[in-house]
């Protein structure tokens, strides 16, 4: 945990969930919202005694909430004997101490408590690098009520001495070379991922990439494909690190499985800018699997916070289809995957399968990652979407070079492969071969 909250909170504290319900807000309904707020404090051990929304007309620039309201919270902290208070919003750093100062108790806010999350799970080198920046990105602004010495002040340097800077001017200066270094460090570790990144390119295997809401099953999902051991429970941010694992697929020799961190609504805009890099993985793959729980009421308004952020990667296109209307068409090929098929009731199902064959020119598989239901017709589809645009082509290839064999082999669909006589350089090989455009490309520029 970071310094704010070191010795403060606890695992096992008991907590009281506060939504701030906002006029005009359009994100997942007052109760969704709840749950997963109670989902949040839960993933980072905490106890939730009681978690309510509360109206807000008009904020208070220095309390977000209004006295009356203020009252409500510390009667609920009481009877709920709370020791700690999540606001699951955006509160600035006066409104946060101001509300610690009245309430005498420890208040965060839904970026403070996914920064904890997300500092607890983080696994890489990488991951932990940017949680760090994310962190101090975060204190940064919170100084003022973060420290509890910042009045002192240290001796002048050089002949002059004179008051010197403030602690809270020291701590900052800290913080900035500190998160300039973390940048440095960052930078060398994208510099190092875009090199492998061009290795994959040239070495002959698609990438299929898992993005989704937080908890929808894609590493149950990842684990039923590969036989790998991704930590998979019902938990919020289970899995925070990319995992990259090799399948086999009807039609692809071999292709690479990408497991990506869940997304959630309001993301906080450090970790957006932060974790940009971990999903730069998305950007470079040939088909993208969306996963959603498609068991959960709110699962169109999940729906939209991913593809919001895959906007925000560039990986849709414009904003609108072709007609100018609608969603955005996705610049990378995308199949939707109903997943958690099997925690329906069996009227429901059959009103979504009526919706499935309804969904004209969009690709949607209903399955169950933890029952392996479906999955088949998953891995059917996924072999089918990447070799649908693929062509017949022939190439006479020295048999020497194994490279662009490899590729060929592994990238594409090899119908024969023939003896094609010598030249100086040896003897040749006339190799047929379906190759979808993206997979030619690459193939010419070995």
């Amino acid at each position: 945990m970071n310094d704010e909250l070191k010795g403060e909170v606890t695992r096992g504290a008991r907590a009281l969930v506060v939504y701030p319900q906002m006029r005009g807000r359009g994100d997942l309904d007052t109760e969704a919202r709840l749950e997963e707020a109670k989902g949040l404090a839960l993933a980072i051990g905490l106890v939730v005694a009681e978690a309510m929304a509360i109206p807000i007309r008009e904020p208070r620039a220095g309390t977000l909430f209004g006295e009356g309201q203020i009252q409500n919270i510390g009667v609920a902290c009481e009877l709920n004997e709370a020791e700690l208070i999540i606001v699951d919003g955006s509160l600035s750093a006066i409104q946060q101490r101001n509300l610690e100062e009245k309430l005498k108790r420890k208040v965060i806010d839904r970026t403070g408590l996914i920064l904890e999350i997300f500092g607890e799970r983080a696994a890489t080198a990488e991951g932990r690098l940017q949680v760090e920046l994310a962190h101090l990105d975060y204190q940064a602004g919170r100084l003022v009520r973060s420290w509890t010495h910042l009045e002192r002040q240290r001796g002048g340097f050089g002949f002059l001495g004179g008051p010197g800077e403030t602690q809270i001017e020291a701590d900052r200066r800290m913080i900035r070379d500190r998160m300039g270094k973390i940048r440095r460090e960052l930078e060398q570790v994208r510099r190092t991922r875009g090199l492998h990144r061009d290795r994959r390119e040239k070495a002959p295997w698609p990438i299929v990439a898992l993005v989704g809401y937080t908890n929808a099953g894609k590493s149950t999902l990842f684990n039923y494909l590969t036989g790998a051991q991704v930590m998979a429970q019902d938990l919020l941010f289970a899995t925070l690190d990319p995992t990259m694992r090799a399948i086999r697929l009807p039609g692809v020799e071999k292709a690479i499985l990408s497991d990506t961190v869940g997304f959630i609504s309001d993301l906080p805009t450090q970790l957006v800018a932060a974790f940009r890099a971990t999903l730069e993985e998305v950007t470079a793959a040939d088909l993208i699997l969306h996963v959603r729980d498609i068991a959960n009421p709110d699962t169109e308004a999940q729906k939209r916070q991913v593809l919001d952020v895959l906007a925000d990667l560039g990986v849709l296109g414009s904003g609108e289809n072709e007609d100018g209307e609608g969603e955005a068409e996705p610049a990378i090929p995308m199949v939707e995957v109903w997943n958690k098929w099997d925690l329906l009731g069996p009227e429901q199902a059959e009103e979504l399968r009526e919706v499935i064959a309804h969904r004209v020119g969009e690709t949607i598989v209903p399955i169950s990652a933890l029952t392996g239901m479906g999955c088949d017709a998953l891995l059917d589809t996924v072999g089918l979407s990447l070799t649908e645009d693929a062509k017949l082509y022939s190439f006479v290839i020295p048999a020497a070079d194994g490279q662009r064999l490899a590729f060929l082999h592994a990238r594409g669909d090899v119908v024969s492969e023939e003896d094609a006589g010598e030249n100086e350089q040896g003897p040749l090989l006339r190799v047929q071969v379906r190759l979808a455009d993206r997979e030619l490309g690459r193939f010419s520029a070995l």
